[in-house]
């Protein structure tokens, strides 16, 4: 089941990313900042453990980010990574953004969710915050894909 994280959930989110992180294939992220931005976090729980985790970051007015997308390694395959970018994408149309962007190494993931790759240089120069904490950077070697928000139903054209 996917759902908003709270607070007990931080040491699970915690591990997960630090999984990834030591592959190489994600940041680091504190516990401490973890809990900065624990209002972006989503969790998929199953049989009350934490076995995924993503987040949707907001950038700017129109735009935000899908952050931290990891699932234990035991659950991949499953569906629980598109439920948990589904949850994101649905609480950005809600926001009012238009569109979402990632960076990731898994590109054809998102193509299948109708995410398109784009140049990284066509971004906004403010989402590159985070990556000066990358031992990658300058050098990055990750795809950045895009997807446009949907109108939800009953909202002005």
């Amino acid at each position: 089941m996917v759902r908003k994280a709270v607070l007990g959930d931080v040491p699970a989110i915690y591990e997960i990313v630090e999984a990834f992180a030591k592959k190489g294939i994600m940041l680091h992220r504190s516990e401490t900042d973890i809990c900065d931005s624990l209002r972006d976090f989503f969790v998929y729980e199953k049989e009350g453990r934490i076995v995924g985790t993503c987040a949707l970051h907001i950038c700017s007015a129109d735009m935000g980010e899908i952050r931290t997308l990891a699932v234990r390694d035991a659950h991949t395959r499953g569906g629980i990574g598109t439920k948990l970018v589904t949850a994101c994408l649905d609480e950005a149309g809600s926001l009012g953004l238009k569109k979402v962007f990632a960076l990731t190494y898994k590109t054809a993931f998102f193509n299948k969710l109708k995410f398109k790759v784009i140049n990284k240089e066509l971004l906004p120069h403010k989402i590159w915050g985070d990556c000066i904490k990358c031992v990658k950077f300058p050098n990055c070697d990750e795809n950045a894909v895009i997807i446009t928000i949907e109108k939800r139903q009953g909202e002005d054209a």
